[in-house]
């Protein structure tokens, strides 16, 4: 199945074009199902057609649906309450009832990385366009399934369950109770439902894609966005300049949109949606957008190792960064993790299995990739005789 995942800068009428987006698949015939994450129901004010937690027809092709995180919510802590409630009577905690729970922030993200990947995993549709929150949290929004497994890994490693045997003696001697096996079962169930998510947004079927109105605001945020996302090994299968002015508006806008429109057409893949003059309500506003299709290019981007062993005695990691600057570029080795920072984002990402016998030898920032060295270490690497 196509996955879109469609995000831009708050105001910029991302969820229009991934209105439009999704009714122009479904008129050729793709079973289309259009995400949202919005508490407000925008997404059913472009379609003219109100959405919720119920999968909505919109078309015959084209199904929507607005998740709801509270139902969720509940639902997962009434199930950690009852799994949990010898260790919440150990500490003398009142249970909370359904009635008083309200999301946590947060619960909006995960309601919707759930509904993605149970659409993923169906067969239902065909296509899959998902109306992402506005960049900043989008950008969280994807980082969340990585970073949460590995939290998961640190916190209930795998490798220990299988002491399961001594945890009763264990916690005899230690005189509190050791985690129960359903801990270490719930972990390793989200553990799966986490990567089922990571494999959806890597998925070479997957692509991202913004938009942006043409002006300075819009320029800033596509270039934040472009180097975060290139940080978790992604690219923007192509940039939707949204609210392209006609020439008969006013003339000093005209030239500020075609400036910027000239200088995204040297980075990126360019395509202008005009504007209507009001916000895109309904079928033939949608229509009348003229949005890209569906596309085929892929989002994500190889991160190679290259070996420069015989020439230069060391392997070398190639990250492209665009955007990225010398001064905000941070790297600390951890391990078998290495630290990245490239401005205000961080990603912690595990060794290439041949670069963890090695030792950083040093790092250089070159036409918006970054080129790390790595020097085999003598005491870890395999040598002939």
């Amino acid at each position: 199945m196509r996955t879109i995942l469609i995000t831009g800068p708050g105001g910029g009428g991302r969820t229009a074009v991934a209105a439009a987006t999704a009714l122009a698949a479904a008129r050729t015939g793709r079973r289309t199902l259009v995400l949202s994450a919005d508490r407000t129901d925008t997404l059913g004010a472009a379609l003219a057609t109100e959405t919720g937690p119920t999968p909505t027809a919109v078309t015959p092709h084209l199904t929507a649906c607005r998740p709801d995180p509270t139902a969720g919510f509940r639902d997962d802590l009434a199930a950690f309450q009852e799994r949990a409630t010898s260790a919440l009577e150990l500490l003398g905690a009142s249970r909370l009832d359904p009635e008083e729970l309200t999301p946590l922030p947060g619960a909006e993200e995960l309601t919707l990385l759930r509904a993605l990947r149970d659409a993923a995993l169906s067969e239902r549709h065909d296509l899959l366009v998902v109306d992402l929150p506005a960049t900043p949290q989008a950008l969280a929004l994807l980082a969340l399934p990585e970073e949460l497994r590995r939290y998961l890994r640190r916190l209930l490693p795998p490798e220990r369950q299988a002491a399961r045997a001594l945890r009763p003696v264990l916690g005899r001697l230690a005189g509190v109770p050791m985690p129960a096996e359903w801990l270490y079962e719930t972990a390793a169930r989200w553990d799966v439902e986490l990567a089922a998510v990571e494999a959806v947004v890597a998925d070479r079927d997957t692509a991202v894609r913004l938009v942006a109105e043409p002006g300075p605001a819009g320029d800033d945020a596509v270039r934040t966005a472009t180097l975060a996302l290139a940080l978790r090994g992604l690219r923007p299968d192509m940039l939707v300049a949204n609210r392209v002015v006609p020439e008969a508006w006013s003339p000093g806008l005209v030239a500020q949109q075609r400036k910027i429109l000239e200088e995204w057409g040297e980075t990126y893949d360019v395509r202008t949606v005009v504007h209507l003059g009001h916000d895109p309500r309904g079928a033939d506003d949608l229509a009348a957008l003229a949005v890209p299709d569906a596309g085929e290019a892929p989002s994500a981007v190889e991160w190679p190792v290259v070996d420069r062993l015989t020439e230069d005695g060391v392997l070398v990691w190639h990250i492209p960064l665009p955007g990225a600057i010398r001064d905000e570029l941070d790297l600390v080795r951890r391990g078998d993790e290495l630290v990245l920072t490239a401005g205000p984002f961080r990603r912690i990402v595990p060794l290439p299995s041949a670069l963890r016998r090695c030792t950083v030898d040093g790092a250089a920032l070159r036409e918006g990739e970054l080129r790390i060295r790595f020097a085999p270490d003598p005491e870890l690497w395999p040598t002939t005789r």
